[in-house]
């Protein structure tokens, strides 16, 4: 089931993808239940609640939804789908986090890229420092974002003032549905409730220094995430979500076609460590890390103000932001 939300004036109800397009779900949800209930006014405006109601309620909105009339909803209308309560970012992908290191080599330190690269050619395998963190391979890993700091797709996005090196990272976003603490790595999994496609912007000559802190990314990640219009139900995405294509498009170029092979956790995995003596909420959100190829740091092309970026996920969607300048530094 894909679910969007739509802003009439001052109210927000939800819209689910019907075949003869987007209607109501509310609507949908009437001709099931009592629309007076309290769930169905839930289901109808709150994206999260409706990702959480039982399974079998869901499948009669779909089928109850072919027979409702599709709304005239215009697509500016059509806002981010919901506010996240907290963000953790994992890093699921090896390949990704070797290429961006190299990457950060080639444009960072200039006196060390030649050294790498006549390593790697001469002895044929990956320059040592250039793997992650040996805690990744025992752990899945990640960092605290700000959850307050979301846009969506169509937004502008401004370029900090203390950055000259503006990236874009394309990721598989993905909220909870339902309450997780201490779980097993299948329990976990089961509260997934939607995904989303993410870009994980980020400044990476700022990203430097801050890792090198020893406290992880601060300013070079809080200043912006965002995320696509358009949620998918966890029972479309789950069952192949390692082999999903992805595309990346820079005013309008195709630069790479990155995919969700190859991660190293699964997401039930990094949920159930995430989880440990730690209570997890609905509406948390969470993203998979960087797809391999997906950031301009691996490909050589970072953002500029004026630039527009366009990520993608078969069967998830389309996320597209304009990079503006900010101001004085």
């Amino acid at each position: 089931m894909k679910l969007r939300r739509v802003r009439t004036g001052s109210d927000l109800h939800l819209e689910l993808l019907a075949p003869q397009g987007w209607v109501a779900a509310g609507k949908a949800i009437a001709r099931i239940l009592p629309p007076s209930g309290d769930a169905a006014v839930r289901w109808g405006t709150d994206i999260v609640a409706l990702l959480g109601a039982p399974a079998d309620v869901r499948e009669a909105m779909a089928v109850a939804a072919r027979d409702v009339d599709p709304e005239a909803t215009r697509e500016a209308d059509v806002v981010i789908p919901f506010a996240p309560r907290s963000y953790r970012d994992f890093m699921l992908f090896e390949a990704h986090a070797i290429n961006a290191a190299r990457g950060f080599v080639n444009r960072f330190m200039p006196r060390a890229a030649p050294i790498v690269r006549t390593y790697e050619k001469v002895t044929g395998t990956t320059f040592p420092k250039l793997r992650p963190h040996a805690l990744w391979y025992r752990q899945p890993i990640y960092y605290m974002g700000n959850h307050l700091t979301f846009v969506t797709d169509a937004d502008d996005v401004t370029m900090p003032s203390y950055t000259r090196a503006l990236d874009y990272e394309l990721e598989l976003g993905f909220v909870l549905a339902h309450p997780l603490l201490d779980v097993r790595p299948e329990t976990a999994e089961a509260a997934i409730g939607g995904f989303v496609v993410l870009n994980d912007f980020s400044a990476r000559d700022v990203q430097l220094a801050e890792m090198a802190s020893g406290l992880g990314p601060q300013k070079a990640k809080h200043f912006c995430n965002a995320i696509s219009k358009v949620v998918v139900t966890a029972d479309e995405i789950l069952p192949r979500w390692r082999d999903l294509k992805g595309h990346v498009r820079l005013n309008g170029e195709r630069v790479a076609e990155p995919a969700t092979a190859g991660a190293r956790w699964s997401l039930g995995e990094s949920l159930a460590h995430a989880s440990r003596c730690e209570p997890l909420q609905p509406g948390e959100f969470f993203g998979s890390g960087t797809l391999p190829s997906g950031s301009g740091i691996e490909t050589g092309r970072l953002l500029e103000a004026g630039d527009t970026i366009e990520i993608g996920i078969e069967g998830i969607g389309t996320l597209t932001n304009r990079i503006v300048a900010g101001g004085a530094s």
